[in-house]
Order: structure tokens, then sequence, then C-alpha cells
């Protein structure tokens, strides 16, 4: 393909991205998104930093002569160079895999391996915001507190959402815990809007060393045999050997439960634009009543926080 034509085409698919959508650099994997494409450059910025860089359309036509030669290794890329091949891959002809871009005439044009939807690039903050923001939805809209009486697609939809919900906000809850941890001196609390938290410490026992624990045993006349027995990992390795049956050393107990084994987050994130949409045109007397309707909660909140 010739350089001009290779050019206008990554011109165009850049324009084409949806918005969000991210690439990732083939050897560090840092994202970065297009900001805007000129005459002469694609803006880039970088996820990770904030950073925007342009690169060069004589660049890439440096880049396209080197794959004319043959396939540009991909571990030999210098940080600078990344961000050129994984935008290339965005044009039909240009391909790559783990070890090289290559050129390849009769390629049918995939999907850029470097490629990251809209969906799939948010952060996790922005993933439980948004997933809150669902679950919300549904809840407005069900009645939860008589989940039988729901049909089976919104009772499924509920539990994926409470538990993406779950997970998701228990992540960042940790994410919290060490930066409380390091404001927090002994027996102090914090006071937030919504809640005070505290420094708690629990105590955790572990086995010291075999020698050290029958040394103590011996110290004290007891016997070893009070405290040895049965090794799990070690019967474990036995039954996957021999002809052990399970049952013969393991009392077995089934538990049914309902088990998330997948989450489709394009269709999440389709309604989610959707949700967003609606709120954007929430305008004049209904925009106002709802943020009066907001407000109001949060005065009261106040007061709550401020009697207790």
């Amino acid at each position: 393909m010739e350089p001009d034509d290779t050019w206008t085409s990554l011109r165009r698919h850049c324009e084409a991205l949806e918005p969000g959508a991210e690439l990732l650099t083939p050897v560090s994997e840092r994202p970065f998104g297009i900001e805007r494409t000129d005459d002469d450059r694609l803006v880039v910025r970088f996820g990770d930093s904030g950073e925007t860089r342009p690169l060069w359309r004589e660049q890439f036509v440096v880049f396209l002569e080197q794959l004319d030669e043959g396939a540009v290794p991909i571990e030999g890329l210098q940080p600078g160079v990344e961000p050129y091949a994984s935008v290339l891959t965005l044009a039909p002809a240009y391909t790559a895999d783990n070890d090289a871009v290559r050129y390849d005439s009769h390629a049918t044009g995939g999907e850029s391996p470097f490629l990251v939807s809209a969906a799939a690039a948010r952060d996790p903050p922005e993933r439980v915001h948004d997933d809150a923001r669902l679950l919300a939805a549904v809840l407005e809209r069900i009645d939860a507190d008589e989940p039988a009486a729901l049909d089976t697609e919104a009772l499924t939809d509920l539990y994926v959402l409470a538990s993406d919900t779950q997970h998701g906000a228990d992540r960042l809850r940790r994410s919290a815990r060490d930066p409380l941890l390091e404001r927090l001196g002994p027996d102090q609390r914090l006071h937030g809007r919504y809640g005070t938290v505290r420094r708690t410490t629990r105590e955790r026992q572990r086995p010291k060393d075999e020698a050290s624990i029958f040394e103590a045993l011996d110290d004290h006349g007891i016997p070893r045999e009070w405290v040895t027995g049965i090794d799990r990992d070690k019967l474990d390795v036995v039954l996957a050997v021999t002809d052990l049956e399970e049952d013969d050393v393991y009392d077995v107990d089934e538990d049914v439960y309902v088990q998330k084994v997948g989450v489709d987050e394009d269709e999440k994130y389709t309604r989610l634009q959707g949700l967003a949409d609606r709120i954007d045109d929430l305008a004049d007397a209904e925009g106002e009543e709802l943020r009066a309707e907001l407000d109001a909660i949060e005065d009261r909140l106040e007061e709550a926080l401020s009697a207790g």
C-alpha cells in the first residue's frame, strides 16, 4: 500500500474509533487515546500520565519503509516508536502477533490486538460508578423486595449487577485502606460525611516451623502425637496418584449456589450511554426538581450527622 493511502486509511480508522476507546503500546502496555487527527500528525494522550504527544506522518512513512523490508520485531521497539506500531495495526493491511508487526496485502482487516474498547478501557472507580448506576436503574423498575416474583431475566440482571457492584466496591474499599491507615493514630477516629472509621488490630496466628514447635512441646513434656495429624495437601496428592477414592477419606457435602459465569460489558456500556443521555435530557423543571430533591436529601444527612 502506498504511504499516502496508508496515511488516509489510518486517519479514517482513528476518527472512526468509538469515544473512550484506547490503544495499548505493544511492549510497555501504556494506554493512550487519539485526541485529534491533522494533515501531518496524530495527537495522542497517554492515560497513565495525561501526556500528549504528536505522531508524525513522516515517521509513519519511515515505519512503512521498514515493513517493506520485512517484519518489525515487537520486542525491539523503543518507547517512542511503540505508539506508531499500535496505530498502524488499525489499517487492514498491517497485522501483529506476539512477535512482530507485518505487512500483509491479503489481510482481511481483523481488529487490532492493541485496541481496547471503551467499555473495557474504564478504570476501576469508573466501573464501580457505572455498575452502581446500572444497579440503581434496575432497582427503580423492579420490586427487589419480592425477588421470587421477578421474571428470570430481571432476576439474573439483579444478581449479576449486585455481584459486580459488590466486588468492584470491595476492591475500591481496599485501595482506600492503606492511605487511611497512614492517617489514623491509635484510638483515633476519622469522620467523613457518611460515616466514621477507626484503626482496629486483629491478631492472626500461624504455626512456627515444625522443629520449633516440637522443641517447645518437648520442653513442656507434651507428647508430639497430640498435635500431629492428617496433612490435607499430602492426602490430596495421594488421591491424585493412587486408586484411593475421595469418599474413603473425605465426608463430602454438596453446596448448591448461583455462579456468575459471564458479564456482557458491551451491553452494560450501551445501557450506560442511554442512561447518560436521559440524564442530559433532564432539563428545565424536571432537572431542577431532581437537583432540588438531591439537595434536600443532602441537607437531611447533614442535619442527622450534626445531631449525632
